[in-house]
């Protein structure tokens, strides 16, 4: 009988192997939330730039005063 065939052999490799692959997981997650990230930014950076709001009116009777009815 081959003790490597045995179901608690292979069982206890794996759980073995498991923090290192968990590990890589990470790893590999990380690199590709760095990557959105990135792209996304860059997105962000091609965005046109938006003009300047009008500076509001502060004399006169255009534009300085709200009238409004219920």
């Amino acid at each position: 009988m081959g003790i490597a065939n045995t179901t608690a052999v292979q069982s206890a490799t794996a759980a073995a192997q498991a923090p290192a692959s968990d590990s890589l997981n990470i790893r590999v997650l990380k690199k590709a939330l760095d990557q959105q990230e990135s792209n996304a930014q860059t997105l962000l950076d091609a965005l046109p730039q938006t003009a300047p709001a009008p500076a509001l009116a502060t004399s006169g009777s255009l534009g300085t005063q709200l009238n409004t009815y219920a």
